[in-house]
This record gives structure tokens, sequence and C-alpha cells, in this order.
């Protein structure tokens, strides 16, 4: 294990690579080729998919048909909102940068750019986003309407710097929704699940260039959830991942720097060790794990690397997995991390992925996971693509809700109407945009219905 390092541990495709990016596959409209997730967990079987160029083709197309549509980024998500049996809209071809202010340091995106592909143009014009979440192959649109979010506890998910955004309606009427004109369906369609039409394009608030330097180290879990609001005011970003049936995390700790680049790409002979490593663990029974693991992570080297803020925020993750996470108030964060980890041990559940725990700022959007008026822990769980995810999650997630938690619109959960009202403060205003803008309900697929309560 000498001379693994921290980095490779979280890094690594067998342990912790959390995500990764394959786009749809696109068929003729009226053909019945499947649709998939990226974990491959959700199959469809579309009428058609319709790829628009320009809004006008998409305004008219949404205007002159009839039947349900979903609009469909990257399919990252691990809950329904894609699958349908009527007609995808593949946003991919509204893309890139459309307009830029220097002065205000905005810049505005086709909804359909990946976010792996708005750093570089950024920085061509001398700006970059204030944050963004572990991986980059979701489109814009997508993550926003799913309130994906990054870490920090001095930054809001990526619908907080949207500001301005245009929306295609499910008659095809176009509406430029900014905070000043159309206040309320501002704070409804920056997180909006596609709920209320096409989004077709964003403007980001920036801020100047910036380089990140990031330092990774293994820690007694308990030690750092001690000192877990300290480390988070003190570092620009913190966050840890709970190593289960081991008393250890993985650390890291992300700050500004002017320090030169030093960002070598991973050694794919450790990686392939490591691998090795973990696959002989997962032999191991879970209750003989923890002397294991201990000795494993003891041994870890501490790593760092430098560059440009985009390099550093997101990481490529190529090993599917379905995932759970959900939001807790601040306060119930470290009970709630306890109560997970004990019950993994407790019912010797046999995962061996880490957990992910990170601080996101409140923010004002309708149906964020931190909207209101305190800060959240957001707290995750994973389990490989090949393996039933079913029974470790539905242990798992009912003490989410014990502690308050509200689900991330992207990952695994069982919340309906009923429970999502009293979570959301502002849900049923939610439902009532919805209906006026969708009164067909178009937008809808049976996991929508039953988000917002839809019978009929």
């Amino acid at each position: 294990m000498t001379g693994i390092t921290r980095r490779r541990l979280l890094a690594s495709s067998a342990l912790a690579a959390f995500f990764g990016g394959v786009r749809p596959v696109l068929a003729e409209s009226g053909g019945s080729l499947p649709w998939r997730n990226w974990s491959g967990g959700l199959v469809a079987h579309p009428r058609g998919r319709f790829a628009p160029a320009t809004e006008l083709e998409l305004a008219d197309f949404l205007a002159t048909t009839t039947g349900s549509i979903r609009p469909v980024g990257s399919g990252h998500s691990f809950t329904p909102l894609v699958p349908t049996d009527g007609h995808l809209v593949v946003i991919d071809r509204l893309a890139g940068l459309i307009e830029h202010d220097a002065g205000a340091l905005q810049a505005t995106f086709g909804a359909g750019t990946r976010l792996g592909d708005m750093g570089a143009p950024l920085e061509a014009i001398g700006q970059a986003m204030f944050n963004l979440p572990d991986i980059d192959r979701q489109t814009l649109a997508g993550a926003t309407a799913t309130a994906t979010h990054g870490t920090g506890i001095e930054f809001g998910c990526l619908s907080d710097y949207v500001t301005n955004l245009r929306l295609i309606a499910p008659n095809g009427e176009s509406f430029d929704v900014s905070r000043e004109a159309t206040p309320e369906l501002f704070d409804a369609a920056r997180v909006s699940v596609g709920a209320l039409g096409v989004v077709t394009r964003m403007t980001l608030q920036n801020r100047g260039s910036y380089r990140l330097i990031q330092k990774t180290w293994t820690q007694k879990t308990e030690e750092v959830l001690e000192s877990f609001d300290e480390s988070a005011a003190q570092h620009r970003h913190f966050e840890m991942f709970p190593y289960t049936h081991s008393d250890y995390a993985g650390v890291l700790a992300t700050d500004e720097s002017d320090a030169p680049t030093n960002n070598p790409p991973p050694s794919p002979e450790a990686d392939a060790a490591f691998a090795q490593i973990i696959k002989d663990l997962s032999q191991v029974p879970p209750r003989e794990r923890l002397p294991i693991v201990n000795s494993i992570m003891g041994q870890s080297e501490p790593s760092e690397r430098v560059d440009d803020s985009y390099k550093i925020l997101t990481n490529v993750r190529n090993t599917r997995f379905n995932e759970m996470e959900y939001s807790v108030p601040i306060d119930a964060g470290a009970p709630c991390l306890r109560e997970i980890l004990k019950t993994i041990i407790d019912k010797e559940v046999d995962v061996i992925f880490p957990l992910e725990y990170r601080y996101v700022r409140r923010d004002d959007t309708w149906l964020s996971m931190s909207t209101g008026d305190e800060d959240h822990a957001a707290i995750s769980i994973h389990r490989t693509a090949g393996e039933d995810y079913r029974p470790y999650f539905d242990l798992i997630e009912p003490i989410f809700w014990k502690y308050g938690g509200r689900p991330h619109w992207g990952k695994v959960h069982s919340l309906g109407a009923a429970e999502l009202t009293k979570l959301y403060p502002r849900f049923r205003d939610f439902q009532e945009i919805r209906q006026s803008l969708d009164p067909q309900g178009r937008m809808l697929n049976d996991h929508l219905k039953k988000l917002f309560g839809v019978t009929a």
C-alpha cells in the first residue's frame, strides 16, 4: 500500500470513481431505440427523439405536437426523471458560449452545454464559475434543474448563480426569466426538475479566473467531524469521504493559490494495484474488515495538486454506480452521518464505496435541497451499478428522514408529494406554476406525477 496517495484512494475507479460520462445514443424520431441512463438502471422506449438546432425549432416542435415530452441531458440522474413513452427532447445542439458581459462577469451558455465544456471558454474571457460539482459531464440545464451542487459553506448550488434563463413552455411559448422581470417564475424555474418546459439558455454570475490548491489526506472520521465546522470555515472547500467498516475518512481541503501548476495524472499502475486491493477486500466478510481497512488507510500518503479552478473542482469518474443523497440541517449533519456509519456496521452491510459528507450554503430557490434560512450538510451513499442498491438504500433512507432530510432530485429516493410538501415551504407554489404552464401535464412522466401528486 505504501506509495498510494490519498488522491488515488479517492480517484481509484475501483473505490470512489463516483461519476463518468456517456451521452445518450440518438435515433430518428419515431424510432424504437431504447434510452438508458448512465448507470444503466433506468430504461425507456420513447416514441421518438427530437434534437433541435435552434430555439425556434424547439418552440415549433412543442407547439405542433401532442403527447408527453421529457428533456434529456447526459442521463446522469439516478431517479427516473427522463423515462417516457412519448418524445425525448435532446438539448445537445443547444450548446456553447452565446455571449458574455466582461464588466458584470456574466456569461450566457446554451442549456445543453456540458459543465466540462464551460471551463476553457470561460477562462478565455477571464471568467470562472464560483463552484462546480465533483463531476462535469452533466448538461447545464440538467445540473441546475436538479439543484446539483459542489462543496463549500460559502457556496450555494449551481442554480443559485443563474441570473437569467430562457424557458420554452409546453405550448411553444418562450419566456425570458429573471429575478427582476418574473421573480416567482425565476425562483421556480432555476430548480424545476424539467417540469415547467424546456430551458434553452442560461446566464451565470461568475468571477475572475483563479487557481486552486487541493490537499488530500486520511484522518480518523471522528476527529474530522469534531472540527468540521472550523475546517469548513477555514478552507474555501472542505469535505470528507468516510470509509465504511473503518474508523477513517479521506479528507479534501481546497483553497485559492498562486502556485504553479502541479497536477499530474494518476498512475495507471498504482490504480491497478489499488483495484486489486479492493477486489481482495471484497472477499472479506464485512464484520472482519475494520482492522484491515484501518491498516490500509493508516498507510496512505497525503498529496496535493494545483491547477485552474475548473480542473481541480471536477474529476473524471468512470465506474458506474447508483447514488442516494439527502441534505439535512447543518446541526443534524454529524449525528445523521454517525448513525448511518453505525448502521452499516451493525447490519453488516457489504459495501466498500465510501460516503461523501460536505456543506452547502442556503439559497432562495423554491426546490433546492438547501432552500430556506439555514445551511445544510449533504450526505451521499453509493452502490456499484452491478449490485442491487435497493436493500442498502432502503435501510439508510429512513435515517435521512429522521433528521429532516431533503432528497437530491437526481439521486435515488422514494418520496412523493405528501412528504415533499412538508419539506419545501414553496412546494405548493411550484405546483401552481407548473399547472399554469403545463395544464395538460405534457412534461410529466410517472415519476414526476408521483412527485407532484398528479393522479390523472
